[in-house]
Formats: C-alpha cells, structure tokens, sequence
C-alpha cells in the first residue's frame, strides 16, 4: 500500500501541476475531472487507492486558499506566489493531507513530502519542505497531540479512581 499511496500521490501531483499551470494560463477549457481520470488511468494496474487520490487532488484544489494562509505564516520570507510552484503544490498536499487523511502517519506523510520534493523540485526544495512542514508540525500538530495525551491520562486516572472506589464497597 506504502508504494502504491506514494504512486497516487505523484498523480495527485501532476494533476494539480497541470491544474495550476493551465489555470495561470487562463486555459478555459481546463476541466479538473477530466485531467484526473486520464492521468489515473495511464496509472490503472498500478494504482489502486484512486478514492485517495481524488480526495487528496480534489480537496486541495478546492481548500488551496485556505492552505495557503497557513503556508504564508509558516514561511514569511516567501509569498506564496514565490514559492516555486512544485513545492508550493507539495506543500499544499501535504497539509491537506495532515488535516484531513487520518489513516497516514505524520512521519510518512512527512517524509513522502521531502521524496516528492527531492523526485520534482529543485535543488533545495526538500529542504525547504521538511523546514515548512517541520515547523507546521511543531506549531499546529504537536501541541494538538500533547492535548490529547493529557486528556487520555486524566481519563485513565479517572477510570482508575473510579474502579478504586467501587472495589472499595
């Protein structure tokens, strides 16, 4: 499956590239669907996780606003219009995919980043994302999961409590 999700994740890729690209252009006949099923059928006995990734290239073309703004914070020295327009598109995948794809570890999606970046991008791009999605991570994820942690253990203290109380009796 981990080969597979890094192939869908290359069509994701290109198909948002040519989303991007064709819409700067101004290209009116650009119709995202269509783009989507020809580059995952070039793909059909290799890919076989496509609801991944129409969700991963269909959200981000949908939410890349809103990821944006939380790109831009993370990365100040870099508009995001001067983002190279590969990492910025891996950038967007990724955050996307650390929001709304719960079945990946944060690492793999993390590391996956930094190989789409070392396949694609330029010469400092991996480092450039791994310093993006390291610091994403540290502000957005971390807190989150220090939080959720807290809160099992007072559960569990809880619980303990309880059980302590009704044997007890």
């Amino acid at each position: 499956m981990a080969s597979n999700r890094h192939l869908g994740r290359i069509i994701a890729f290109q198909t948002l590239y040519e989303e991007e690209f064709r819409l700067e252009a101004n290209d009116q006949s650009f119709d995202l669907k269509e783009v989507l099923d020809r580059n995952v059928s070039r793909y059909k006995d290799e890919v076989s996780d496509i609801d991944f990734i129409s969700k991963l290239v269909l959200g981000v073309s949908k939410e890349h606003s809103k990821i944006d703004k939380i790109i831009q914070p993370i990365a100040p020295e870099w508009p995001i219009d001067q983002i190279a327009r590969m990492d910025r598109i891996i950038l967007r995948m990724s955050i996307f995919e650390l929001q709304n794809v719960h079945d990946t570890p944060i690492k793999v999606v993390i590391n996956e980043a930094i190989e789409l970046a070392k396949e694609f991008g330029g010469e400092n791009s991996s480092k450039f994302i791994n310093g993006v999605l390291g610091t994403y991570y540290k502000n957005e994820i971390e807190p989150k999961e220090a939080t959720k942690d807290k809160s099992e253990k007072t559960k569990k203290k809880a619980k303990a409590a309880i059980k302590k109380k009704v044997t007890k009796k």
